[in-house]
C-alpha cells in the first residue's frame, strides 16, 4: 500500500523561488501549499495542518519570526517541523531562529538534496516522536502499567468506595490531604476562589483518571475544592496506601511525578489565556477542552453537557458572557443548543476562531 502524500507548507514571498521550490517539492512527491507572505501562511498552515512548514525570514506583513510563534502558540500546529529558508546566514539569525523553536535553518541558494534531505530528516524525527510519546507517560500508559502489576487492582479492593450526589463537595482547599481519588464513574471539577468571589476551574477529570494527588505527593494542604459535576463513585485511596504503591513500583511513581508537572504546566497555559486570550477565544478552548474529553473521538461533530456556571467558571467571566458568547457562537452556526446540552456543529472550526 502507498504511503500517504506528506504535505509542505511553503511561505516564502519571492515569487521564483517559491515556484521553483514548490516545482522541487512536486517533484519528490509532496503535496504543496504556497503563501506569498507571513499572515497568509499562518492561516493556510491552520487550515490545512501540514506535516512540515518552510518559511523565509524577510517577508512583508509579517516575517518568519512571527510565523514561527504564531504556528508554536497554536495547540494544533505547534508540533509541525519548521525549516527557515532564509539568505540571511549570520549566527545571530540562526541563534534566534533556534532558540525561538525552528527545527532547521537552510540558507539560499540551497541545491535540490540538501532541501529534501532537511525534510525528510524533520519528518522522520516527528514520526518517531510521536511513536515515542504514544509509549511514555499519558494517562492509559499509567493505568496499563499498574494493572500488570497487580497494584491497581489491589489498591481498588483495599479502598473506601464512596458515592457523590450531583454537585456534593468531595474536598476542598485548605484541607490536609487523606486520600488520593480515582474516578469510578461520573466526572469531577477542581476549582480555586478568588478573594472576590468568582471561582476558576483548574481541572476535570473522568472515567479511571486520578486526581488529588498533588497535596499528597507534597505532603501540603489543597490549594483546590473538588466537586462533582454529576453523581458520581470515587475510589478513596489512603495516603499510606498510596505511598506504598509509589515505593513498590519507581515506574509509576515516576508517571505520577510527570503527570504532576504536567498539571503545573496546564495550570501556567490556562493563568496566560486568562491572561492574554479574549473571552471568545476562552469559550471556544473552553468548549474544544470539554469536546476532546468528553465527546464522541474522532468526530467533527461533538455533543457536550455543562452548565452555565460551570463553563464561566473554566473561563473566568459572568454567565451573561457566557449566554452571549454561546448566542454568538450559535448565529456563526459554530454550535446548536439542546437544553443542558451544546452540540458543536464543527469542531475544527470552533479551534480556529479568533481572538
Amino acid at each position: 500500500m502507498k504511503a500517504p502524500t506528506k504535505t509542505v507548507l511553503l511561505i516564502e514571498d519571492n515569487q521564483d523561488i517559491r515556484e521553483s521550490t514548490a516545482e522541487i517539492l512536486d517533484l519528490a512527491d509532496y503535496k504543496v501549499y504556497t503563501a506569498e507572505n507571513g499572515k497568509k501562511g499562518v492561516e493556510l498552515a491552520q487550515i490545512h495542518l501540514p506535516d512540515i512548514i518552510l518559511c523565509d525570514i524577510m517577508m512583508p506583513e509579517l516575517d518568519g519570526y512571527g510565523v514561527l510563534y504564531l504556528v508554536n502558540k497554536n495547540p494544533q500546529t505547534s508540533d509541525i517541523p519548521f525549516i527557515f529558508l532564509t539568505a540571511k546566514a549570520e549566527r545571530t539569525d540562526f541563534r534566534k531562529g533556534m532558540e525561538m523553536g525552528a527545527d532547521d535553518y537552510l540558507t539560499k541558494p540551497f541545491d535540490d538534496m540538501e532541501l529534501l534531505n532537511a525534510i525528510e530528516t524533520r519528518l522522520q524525527k516527528r514520526a518517531q516522536i510521536k511513536k515515542n510519546a504514544g509509549n511514555s507517560a499519558s494517562l492509559d500508559g499509567l493505568l496499563n502499567e499498574a494493572r500488570s502489576a497487580k497494584l491497581l487492582n489491589e489498591l481498588s479492593e483495599n479502598s473506601r468506595i464512596r458515592s457523590y450526589k450531583k454537585k456534593q463537595s468531595v474536598y476542598m482547599d485548605g484541607d490536609h490531604p487523606s486520600s488520593v481519588y480515582m474516578v469510578k464513574s461520573g466526572s469531577i471539577r477542581t476549582y480555586m476562589i478568588y478573594k472576590d468571589g468568582r471561582e476558576i476551574s483548574t481541572g476535570i477529570f473522568s472515567l479511571g483518571e486520578f486526581f488529588g494527588y498533588d497535596s499528597v505527593l507534597l505532603n501540603k494542604p489543597g490549594a483546590e475544592n473538588a466537586e462533582t459535576l454529576e453523581a458520581s463513585e470515587l475510589y478513596l485511596i489512603s495516603r499510606d496506601e498510596f505511598n506504598n504503591l509509589l515505593f513498590k513500583n519507581p515506574g509509576i511513581s515516576k508517571k505520577f511525578i510527570q503527570l504532576l508537572s504536567g498539571s503545573v504546566q496546564e495550570k501556567q497555559d490556562q493563568l496566560l489565556k486568562l491572561a492574554y486570550n479574549s473571552v471568545r477565544k476562552r469559550v471556544a478552548d473552553a468548549l474544544v477542552s470539554l469536546a476532546e474529553k468528553f465527546g464522541e473521538p474522532n468526530s467533527d461533530l461533538r455533543i457536550i453537557k455543562v452548565s452555565r456556571d460551570d463553563l464561566a467558571a473554566m473561563v473566568g467571566t459572568a454567565n451573561e458572557t457566557i449566554s452571549r458568547t454561546l448566542a454568538d457562537f450559535k448565529d456563526e452556526h459554530l454550535i446548536e443548543k439542546e437544553g443542558s446540552k451544546i452540540k458543536i456543529l464543527s469542531l475544527s472550526k470552533l479551534k480556529n476562531v479568533k481572538q
